[in-house]
């Protein structure tokens, strides 16, 4: 980092007010951008074009004074800086939990598959689940497309049946339901990701690119004990979605066009919210006028409001529930939540074991949730629980697992670890810590 800022400065030759263009630039690139994601219309447009042509300009500005050299070298050692920061502040006990390990188990002798085949854009017949399946013994129960199912009565059936394993081969929203069956009955489920995002997948360490290896587990697997998310009497193996979130996946064009539409709704969010406020309580903590709460299965391990598409959860086992709430009153708060994050007075992050979400001032009797991606109106309040290691999953023991998320950048403790205090002694950061 202080090399990066020589770099910067050896450039002062040249003239300061061709690095005073690349603070301008930066400044405008930033502007540009609130403009797009706070706004709709002509602004939102204007703000599209100012991101992209003010890094273009300074870079110009740059090239024509001569220290388009020093920046690069700068930008360079900066990102170097921050990989080495991020690499020393890993955990070991992160690298030894990124993939859960059970007990080895004897292959089920009458397994039963539930498979929607236009999930995941038709990945059980693209990877010929049905014939693999069978081939391994299993009796494969096909969904019809055309028609509504009731997929938790086709497992309660095949359990009657005498079947002695569950699984399915869907989006995350399916699983939840079969899942409940398997828990009540203790039963062993398998998950197969043939969905869109497989989040519950993900955190389970299974291959997501081909869901056929997920198959391996009804000949070679292990059990592992994971918790299962119950919100208002319904199954949950991910998250419970209030607020913005859940307004955005109710809009009949969520389904084809996710990106859009969560883009077009962003301004109420960023700019103070048009919609209704919620108030929860998670355990006894007071949450008031949030204007989206996300209530997870197990806390992911990076807590991004805007990231937990990509982000993941390292346990599934913890027995508490993960929140984030988002409270954000004018574009001061959102740029503190963009600059600080984790530490932003507007977000708030922690874990409980009982969650109430209810309207707030003038609010309805009912309110939109997203339940693992699936649109629903609750009657208030809606309380969210863990039924912890209810649900015993099978998976493959061999299988990819997932990389370990990068820890937050915290400052405090990367200095404390670059210039330790003494044994007993404290400085202006504090005790040492272990």
């Amino acid at each position: 980092m202080a090399v990066a800022g020589a770099a910067l400065l050896a450039a002062l030759g040249s003239g300061p007010l061709v690095l005073l263009s690349g603070i301008v630039g930066l400044a405008a690139s930033a502007v540009g951008v609130w403009w797009f994601l706070a706004h709709r219309g002509p602004l939102r447009l204007l703000g599209a074009v100012l991101a992209v042509a003010a890094p273009l300009v300074t870079l110009y500005l740059y090239v024509v004074g001569g220290v388009w050299v020093n920046a690069l070298v700068a930008l360079g050692l900066w990102g170097v800086a921050l990989s080495c920061a991020r690499s020393a502040l890993r955990r070991p006990e992160d690298e030894r939990d990124a993939l859960m390990r059970g007990e080895s188990v004897p292959p089920p002798r009458r397994p039963v598959l539930i498979m929607n085949p236009k999930s995941g854009g038709g990945k059980v017949e693209r990877f010929r689940l049905v014939e693999r399946a069978e081939a391994l013994g299993a009796r494969v129960i096909l969904l019809d497309p055309s028609a509504p199912a009731d997929v938790a009565g086709l497992a309660r059936k095949a359990v009657a049946g005498g079947a002695d394993l569950l699984g399915v081969a869907g989006g995350d929203g399916t699983q939840a339901l079969v899942a409940e069956v398997a828990a009540e009955h203790d039963l062993p489920f398998l998950v197969v990701s043939a969905g869109t995002r497989n989040h519950f997948a993900l955190d389970l360490g299974l291959d997501r690119t081909d869901p056929s290896r997920c198959l391996d587990a009804l000949r070679d697997g292990e059990e592992l004990r994971v918790d299962l998310g119950v919100v208002a009497g319904r199954p949950f193996v991910n998250t419970v979605s209030f607020g913005v979130y859940a307004d955005v996946v109710q809009r009949p064009e969520y389904r084809d066009a996710k990106a859009g539409t969560a883009l077009d709704a962003l301004p109420d969010l960023l700019q103070g919210g048009e919609g209704d406020r919620l108030d929860a309580i998670a355990d006894s903590t007071p949450l008031t006028a949030q204007q989206a709460l996300l209530v997870s299965n197990n806390p992911y391990a990076a807590p991004d409001p805007f990231g937990t598409v990509a982000a993941r959860r390292t346990r599934l086992d913890g027995g508490e529930l993960g929140v984030i709430g988002v409270r954000v009153d004018g574009a001061a708060q959102a740029a503190e939540l963009a600059v600080l994050g984790t530490q932003a007075t507007g977000l708030n992050v922690l874990t409980a074991r009982r969650v109430e979400v209810g309207g707030g001032p003038g609010a309805g009797a009912v309110i939109s949730v997203a339940v693992d991606g699936e649109a629903l109106t609750l009657p208030t309040p809606v309380v969210c629980t863990l039924r912890p290691r209810a649900l015993r999953v099978l998976v493959p023991r061999a299988r990819p697992g997932s990389p370990v998320p990068p820890p937050p950048l915290d400052w405090r403790r990367l200095t404390r670890l670059a210039f330790p205090e003494e044994p007993g002694r404290s400085g202006p950061w504090g005790s040492r810590t272990p």
